[in-house]
């Protein structure tokens, strides 16, 4: 048996309730810390205690199960690097050592997995719990493990497993977190032992954070209460192509491939060309959205007040959910890209990585290194990178051949369908047919079970049945005659990829041996969900990109970007791409390859749609743009001229409308005076910089009085109100009494958020100077404006007095890292509560540089606020001449306990924009080792 009696404790992504229940229980944790910190009863409740808890990083361990010794070396971040002899000791080792730094992490992980925080937290979580039993993501990951994974990744999912349970056996909860003696004081949880199923159901989460259009999607359908064809069109424009570059340019894919039928459907489809990126464009292939995003949407009721009620309904679910590794799929960026050994010092390529995701504490990447210590058929792996805790292998990283980095690829992997819904079933095809039914007990904390009924069509779960809002149907829209009667209500149906049992655990393991690109290619054909895009490089200098996913096709009549009637059979999916259908590239040419979230390849290239919802291009173009200067005259770029890329804070959008801004008469010297700081700025957004942060908080202006306070109520922030026409009036406009609407959204995922999108919108309008987004009605003492350049003067009016609020009237105090700060919070207890409870367990905060859809994406709302909503949750530069020349650095640290040294021991440098050395040659790692345990058989 283990001898080890020490523990860790970890943090969940997860968002903590916002219900009265959770209170009473903060109440006591409050309590309990006190307690601990030895406010009271000190002699039990001491330092010494909390210490105890800490992992043992030297010295001697027995675990059960090995077949030979294993060492564990950490450096003096506390960052492990497994050194065994046969895979399962490998991997078994890395469960123990991910127990101790986080179990209580994975613990809340893989409860919010499978639907079961209830058990832990109360009934606070029931809600939650519902809508994720209802989505089913632990059943389908028992699915994958049970008819999909290969032998040998069973094999390392037990091993992990095996890790886990020895690093709990013979501990209570006390022994292993704080959270956990504070949880003892209001129920009797027990942590359960570890499964390989919770492993692959994280999987499951992460792809859900990473899914795509869906919120694209029901805001489009909402904007339908407020807006026409025509504007909704004009906020998604098409996207540019011309300007911002495709990932693919000079790759391929295989024309021969083509689509694979799915269970069940009729014929393959081609599922049309690409409609070039614009959701409501109406470009050829596609199922004409300009006039679609109205049609598809007066077809399938999309455009009516019951709709919106509906869809407001999935809105706040989908918002109240626990994020597992974003912003609840918005917002979701990452940069990535490679360049060849032509443009290097080294000769060899380059690899760069920062995954954009929302900060949490600590951060969703534990950095680790697994090491055989000779690579051979019975011990296969030499990798070193990010991985997630409670999962085993590498998921980001390189081994002693390659080096490969992610982007979400954003993929349409994702539809909402309206179901006609009766007493006997669901209609489809004019026939009522029977739904699947499970039943589903929820245990609560402290409370009784809770039983419920899930639903499923042939297109999926009901997420309707979890939330009243989306029962509810108006009685007065319009519906046109293919639409069947409304009855009581349409349901909304969720079709997913993920919700279809995969190999994405098989690719892990596959692309942490893989030893060249045929063998990543076949490694990456695995990578099933989520969809993301891969970049590579090896030692031999090589690059490339490929784009994996299961990737659904969709008829003539459905482009994906607006729900979709379920009861008719021309809607249902037609099959999956072809893995070899899907692009890639290999050594282009240019010796270089951009991944940021932008096209994957032009329309006019290829044949199918992938999806209608790409970012727009600003980051990565920005990036090649950096490259290319580097690189004109045969220039050279170094591992720190890749650090620096991540760093740059450029804005895109200042350099396209600060000229105009600096043309207009403001009227007003104090205005005049802030105006002045737009005077010879370089557009890029210092910490220290006041032109920084009156730009954004013009730009914040501009976009609240030409758009926001013209959306609808459910995409606006939270409390803030405005005085509208009601939408459903019948007589003349000039007769209609205005009614006070106030907004419904959390402030980090209202709209207008500011990002690239808006970016495109405004380019677009500035040319219409007369239009009438422009136009915006006198609020007080601040003048009305009907056209553009009256906009913007208001906009910088309103600005000057908004920072002299926040700020202070002298404008030499201002900078932007004064309202552009990071705080970490602890996800799991951290977010609410009294004060001492968040001092506690809460870090920050940090002024930070960089902006939104700027390389160094420290995102923030511009419809919410300036807080930074997320973050390059890691930052990573890959040398493949020299790979004990790497670097990388993490967004809080190696531990999940709050007092530990490697709590947030890298958040400074990362702020600082510094990297931390990343050995992995067996003598760097050793002369990098400050601790070292050795686990015993």
């Amino acid at each position: 048996m283990p001898t080890d009696t020490t523990a860790s404790t970890g943090q969940q992504p997860g968002k903590s309730g916002r219900r009265k229940g959770r209170k009473a229980r903060l109440i006591v944790l409050v309590l309990v810390l006190a307690l601990i910190g030895g406010v009271a009863f000190g002699a039990y409740w001491s330092i010494s205690t909390v210490r105890a808890s800490f992992p043992q990083t030297k010295g001697t361990l027995t675990l059960k199960g090995l077949s030979g010794p294993v060492e564990v070396k950490r450096d003096n971040h506390g960052i492990p690097q497994i050194y065994a002899s046969s895979d399962a000791d490998l991997f078994m080792a890395q469960g123990y050592v991910q127990a101790q730094d986080r179990f209580y992490e994975m613990d809340v992980r893989r409860h919010m997995a499978a639907g079961r925080l209830s058990e832990m937290f109360g009934k606070s979580q029931v809600d939650n719990d519902e809508f994720l039993r209802t989505l089913g993501w632990e059943r389908v990951a028992k699915q994958e493990y049970d008819t999909k994974l290969s032998a040998a990744t069973k094999k390392y999912l037990q091993a992990y497993a095996e890790g886990v349970n020895s690093y709990l056996h013979g501990k209570d909860g006390k022994d292993i977190s704080l959270e956990y003696a504070a949880l003892g004081f209001t129920n009797d949880y027990k942590p359960q032992k570890w499964t390989p199923v919770d492993s692959v159901s994280w999987l499951k989460a992460m792809a859900w954070d990473l899914r795509s259009n869906m919120q694209d999607e029901v805001d489009r359908a909402l904007l339908t209460s407020r807006l026409g064809p025509k504007q909704i069109a004009e906020l998604y424009p098409q996207y540019p192509y011309s300007r911002n570059k495709a990932i693919v340019q000079e790759g391929q894919y295989d024309e021969l491939a083509g689509a694979f039928e799915q269970g069940g459907t009729s014929g393959t489809g081609t599922g049309g060309t690409s409609g070039t990126g614009g959701a409501s464009t109406g470009t050829a292939g596609t199922s004409g959205t300009a006039s679609g995003t109205s049609g598809t949407a007066s077809g399938t009721a999309s455009g009516t007040s019951g709709l919106d009620s509906q869809l407001t309904g999935l809105s706040d679910v989908l918002s109240d959910l626990p994020p597992a590794v974003g912003v609840n799929g918005d917002g979701i960026g990452s940069n990535s890209w490679v360049v060849r050994g032509q443009h290097t010092i080294t000769g060899k390529p380059l690899l760069a990585n920062d995954p954009h995701l929302s900060p949490s504490l600590p951060s969703v990447w534990y950095q680790m290194g697994l090491h055989c210590r000779s690579v051979s058929s019975a011990c296969q792996y030499d990798v070193s990178g990010y991985t997630f805790a409670g999962m085993p292998g590498v998921i980001i990283g390189h081994n002693q051949d390659v080096a490969w980095g992610m982007t979400n690829s954003g993929v349409d992997v994702t539809d909402l369908y309206l179901e006609k819904i009766t007493g006997a079933g669901y209609l489809y095809d004019g026939k009522v047919k029977p739904f699947e039914t499970r039943e589903e007990t929820i245990k609560v904390a402290g409370g009784s079970p809770r039983k419920i009924v899930v639903r499923e069509t042939n297109n999926g779960p009901l997420l309707s049945d979890r939330a009243k809002e989306l029962v509810k149907v108006g009685r007065k829209a319009t519906v046109d005659t293919a639409a069947p009667d409304r009855g009581d209500g349409y349901g909304v149906a969720l079709r997913w990829t993920a919700l279809q049992p995969g190999t994405t655990m098989d690719a892990v393991f596959a692309m942490d041996r893989a030893k060249n690109w045929t063998d990543f290619r076949k490694a990456a054909a695995l990578f099933e969900v989520p969809s993301q895009n891969l970049i590579y490089a090896d030692t031999e200098d090589n690059i490339g990109y490929t784009l994996p996913g299961r990737i659904p096709m969709r008829s003539q009549d459905d482009d994906g970007s607006v729900p979709a009637p379920g009861w008719d059979p021309k809607y249902r999916w037609t099959g999956y791409i072809e893995q070899d259908a899907l692009p890639y590239e290999y050594n282009p040419k240019r010796g270089y390859i951009v991944t940021a979230n932008q096209a994957v390849i032009d329309p006019d290239k290829y044949p199918y749609t992938l999806t209608e919802d790409w970012g727009y291009g600003t980051r990565s173009q920005r990036i090649t743009d950096l490259i290319q200067s580097k690189i004109k005259d045969d220039g050279k770029i170094s591992t720190d001229d890749m650090r620096q890329m991540q760093l740059d804070n450029s804005s895109e959008i200042a350099r396209l409308l600060v000229p105009t801004l600096l043309k207009i008469d403001t009227g007003n010297k104090d205005v005049r005076e802030a105006q002045k700081l737009l005077e010879g700025w370089d557009y890029t957004q210092d910490t220290d910089s006041a032109a920084a942060a009156y730009f954004n908080a013009v730009w914040r202006n501009i976009l609240k009085l030409a758009f926001g306070n013209k959306l609808p109520k459910e995409l606006r922030v939270k409390g803030q109100c405005l005085w509208v026409k009601p939408v459903n009036t019948t007589g003349p406009a000039d007769e209609a009494e205005d009614v006070r609407e106030c907004g419904e959204r959390d402030p980090d995922q209202a709209q207008p958020d500011g990002g690239d999108r808006w970016f495109e919108v405004v380019r677009k309008l500035m040319d219409q100077p007369d239009s009438d987004w422009w136009k915006t009605p006198k609020a007080g003492t601040r003048p009305a404006a009907v056209n553009r350049d009256q906009l913007f003067k208001r906009a910088m009016i309103d600005a000057r007095w908004e920072l002299t609020a926040k700020l202070g009237k002298d404008i030499d105090t201002w900078t932007w890292g004064r309202l552009h700060r990071l705080f970490l919070k602890n996800e799991t207890l951290g977010t609410e509560g009294p004060g001492f409870l968040q001092y506690a367990l809460n870090r920050g905060p940090w002024e930070l540089s960089g902006g939104e859809a700027t390389v160094n994406a420290t995102g923030w709302n511009a419809a919410g606020g300036y807080g930074v909503v997320w973050v390059p949750s890691m930052r990573m530069v890959v040398n493949l001449g020299d790979l004990d020349k790497s670097r990388w650095i993490n967004l809080s640290g190696a531990s999940g306990h709050a007092y530990s040294a490697h709590y947030v021991d890298q958040t400074d440098k990362w702020a600082d924009g510094e990297l931390l050395p990343w050995s992995f040659s067996d003598q760097a790692v050793e002369d990098g080792t400050t601790d070292k345990l050795v686990l015993k058989p």
